[in-house]
């Protein structure tokens, strides 16, 4: 049946018209927050607009591959697309029948980033390895689950360059959200804590390698208030 769903959303990414956004006028001049709610991303609503700003806005011009796990229309795919005009953007989302845009600098998968063996199909597809250092941003604006955001973490961390940015969204859903709070594991705000004050962390699903990374290797971590009481967005940057 699972098959038969991914086909059938795949096909439906097929026939759907899309709005071509490389012929609009938009470019790297906007702002984030034009570019957000020119094309309808819900990041301006969710009070995350400057926080990206702040810490995107020196990258503008570089040659980045950017991973955007949760695309969804690909509203906040195609501000990117806009806002880094040296860019390809790689979007996963478990049902890409949604996606609204298209770009040659934008990929889009239709796959579910907590399998592993889709995972590393999705990996094949880009042409490298699953231990490949590749994007120079991840941002995780899936599920919102705990265990899945742990489990992206665990798994994609590794993939990150130096000077990379990997960005939660809406981390501190599953502190208010018991559906989203789906294991006994620690919080990411928990986990923040820990690897700011480079302690001991216990974790089932975060893996001894990443959790020797997270104690020995020189990480910034920012993170920020959004607009609502379970809305946070957190930036770790890995400085080697």
């Amino acid at each position: 049946m699972k098959f038969f769903r991914q086909y059938k959303r795949h096909l439906l990414y097929k026939i759907k018209s899309k709005t071509n956004i490389d012929l609009d006028q938009k470019s790297n001049s906007n702002s984030l927050e034009d570019l957000f709610n020119y094309y309808g991303s819900d990041k301006d609503g969710h009070g995350y607009t400057k926080f990206y700003e702040k810490y995107f806005s020196p990258l503008k011009n570089k040659f980045l591959n950017i991973l955007e796990i949760g695309s969804y229309s690909g509203a906040s795919a195609a501000s990117f697309t806009k806002y880094f005009p040296n860019s390809k953007i790689f979007c996963v989302d478990i049902n890409i029948s949604n996606f609204k845009f298209l770009s040659k600098r934008i990929k889009v998968f239709g796959l579910d980033a907590t399998n592993k063996k889709m995972v590393n199909n999705f990996f094949k597809k880009i042409n490298i390895s699953n231990e490949e250092i590749f994007f120079d941003i991840i941002i995780d604006d899936a599920s919102h689950k705990l265990s899945d955001m742990l489990f992206l973490l665990n798994t994609l961390f590794k993939n990150l360059k130096p000077n990379g940015y990997y960005v939660i969204e809406d981390y501190k859903f599953p502190n208010f959200f018991k559906h989203l709070d789906n294991d006994e594991e620690l919080k990411i705000d928990d986990l923040i804590d820990k690897i700011n004050q480079k302690k001991e962390i216990k974790s089932k699903i975060l893996g001894e390698d990443i959790k020797k990374v997270f104690k020995s290797d020189p990480i910034s971590i920012n993170s920020h208030q959004g607009s609502s009481k379970g809305a946070a967005i957190v930036f770790f940057k890995k400085l080697n």
